[in-house]
């Protein structure tokens, strides 16, 4: 990696530091990882995610974990996220899930939507600490506040499941259609599939249209298998038309799937 001296980095200004990230990515992770070593707590969170992702660097999940260690233990809520991460997936670090929440709650606590997202699904789900739905609610409805996509799909599953709330499919297909507006592939599909059990195959078809282009191959075969059981001549015809470019080892369920629980995400 080209090395960058003190000197430089301090005489860089924003906007060339700026251009600096947006090109090549090997020239922007020695210019990050110059600005960690030398204390920078932003560059710290933003190195650890770059040797995550083998960004510019070869990837090290165990340095990626070092370097999120030292900008979350100087309250980074994105660097407390990520360090969530590690602890929860076993990157860089051995798996501990209540390890994982005690820094999802840390980053909850720091006002970070990702934060209050994952603690919240922990909270929901039960995974490293007590299952506690109302409180995940409260967290996600933090978070959805904030315009968090994920949190917003999340509370349209408590009102349509009816999980210390009432249900009411009015409210989660108004949650739901706001997740499905900012992006998320999970809020797209429960849109699209509270609109068509109320009859709006069209518009439902359209938002059906949008989730491969941002969802996981699992999901898509799960949604295949939703498709592929639908009575809606439209939907059997749009899996055939997914059939072709989903991977050949990719295998729909046999069985139909319905509100597909979103996970804990960085």
């Amino acid at each position: 990696m080209t090395q960058v001296s003190l000197k430089a980095l301090a005489n860089v200004s924003r906007d060339e530091f700026a251009a600096i990230l947006a090109g090549p990515p090997e020239r922007a992770a020695a210019w990050v990882a110059a600005a960690a070593h030398n204390g920078i707590v932003e560059a710290q969170a933003v190195y650890g995610q770059y040797l995550l992702d083998g960004h510019g660097v070869e990837r090290n999940a165990g340095e990626a974990f070092v370097w999120f260690r030292h900008a979350a233990r100087r309250d980074h809520p994105m660097a407390m996220n990520m360090l969530g991460r590690c602890y929860e997936h076993g990157w860089g670090t051995a798996a501990c899930a209540p390890v994982a929440v005690y820094w999802y709650r840390l980053a909850a606590q720091a006002g970070l939507d990702w934060g209050m997202y994952n603690y919240a699904s922990a909270l929901a789900l039960g995974n490293g600490i007590e299952c506690d739905r109302a409180e995940a609610l409260r967290w996600f409805r933090r978070a959805a506040e904030l315009g968090h996509a994920k949190s917003l799909n999340f509370v349209g599953s408590f009102y349509e499941d009816g999980w210390v709330v009432d249900a009411d499919a009015s409210i989660a297909l108004a949650y739901y259609r706001r997740a499905a507006e900012g992006g998320d592939f999970r809020g797209q599909f429960n849109y699209a599939r509270l609109l068509a059990e109320r009859g709006d195959i069209a518009e439902a078809l359209q938002w059906l249209q949008r989730v491969p282009r941002t969802a996981t191959a699992a999901f898509i075969a799960k949604m295949r298998g939703w498709l592929a059981a639908s009575s809606v001549s439209a939907f059997r015809e749009f899996e055939r038309s997914l059939a072709a470019s989903v991977n050949a080892n990719t295998h729909a369920p046999t069985r139909a799937a319905t509100n597909f629980m979103p996970e804990p995400q960085p």
